[in-house]
């Protein structure tokens, strides 16, 4: 929960009596005299302890049904706050950062226009990076598990409103109810859905250019991809030939 040994020893002895004056509380809970001001002081301010004013000071346990909920919700609140903090700081630094690494990767390597990413956060970064710039087509081989699931991603609708042509081709048996009430949606915004009773591979690919090919992994216990991320013209038109001769046979999704 967080606390050290000092204090959870300290709250047990509590727990189970009325009150104590600290350095009664110290005998009983094998903590040095010296540091059990400073332990009480941090029970307190956690809010597993309270301060019962009489004759002396008498210190005595907030009930664990009260303080343990509300440690929790501090602490989560806490945690929000730091995470909100850093990522503001990551957006100031972001493009001070992108511009180094562009100077940084001037002298291009022999294999700079590939890369490989199994992290399912990264795989989902680059998928929406480069789906927010794509310009004239978008297709996808769609199946699950996914890191970004097209049929839940705005960025497909809002590339076919700037006039990018999008297919997606899905695995027939993969959609839920949720999806299938999507299929119109995106059917009207003017994307196109087609479906297969099996794909390869996840693929997706960007202006025939840029993209990304997922496999699954063989050996992990559960369902895991590795990406390889690809930034190469003749790359791209083999996977747009292979994307078009998959969709050539396949169906309109949903019926």
């Amino acid at each position: 929960m967080g606390m050290n040994a000092y204090e959870a020893r300290s709250y047990l002895v509590l727990v189970g009596h009325p009150r104590f004056k600290a350095l009664e509380l110290a005998a009983r809970a094998h903590v040095p005299r010296q540091k059990i001001y400073e332990v009480l002081d941090s029970l307190v301010e956690k809010g597993f302890a309270q301060v019962v004013q009489e004759r002396t000071k008498l210190f005595s346990a907030v009930e664990p049904g009260l303080a343990l909920p509300a440690y929790l919700e501090r602490q989560k609140q806490f945690m929000e706050q730091q995470v909100a903090e850093q990522r503001r700081h990551a957006h100031s630094l972001i493009q001070d950062l992108k511009d180094a690494y562009a100077e940084g990767q001037g002298g291009r390597g022999t294999l700079d226009y590939l890369r490989i990413v199994s992290d399912p956060v990264q795989i989902a970064n680059h998928y929406r990076s480069m789906l927010d710039d794509v310009q004239r087509e978008y297709t996808e081989f769609s199946r699950p598990p996914y890191a970004v699931d097209p049929l839940d991603e705005q960025l497909v609708k809002q590339a076919r409103a700037r006039g990018v042509n999008c297919r997606i081709l899905l695995q027939a048996g993969t959609l839920d109810e949720g999806h299938k009430t999507r299929l119109d949606e995106f059917r009207s915004s003017g994307v196109e859905l087609r479906e297969l009773p099996s794909l390869p591979m996840k693929l997706a690919l960007f202006d025939d250019t840029q993209g990304m090919v997922a496999l699954l992994d063989p050996v992990a216990t559960r369902p895991a991809w590795t990406a390889v991320v690809f930034d190469h013209q003749g790359f791209g038109e083999a996977m747009k030939g292979l994307f078009d001769a998959y969709w050539r046979k396949s169906s309109e999704a949903g019926y």
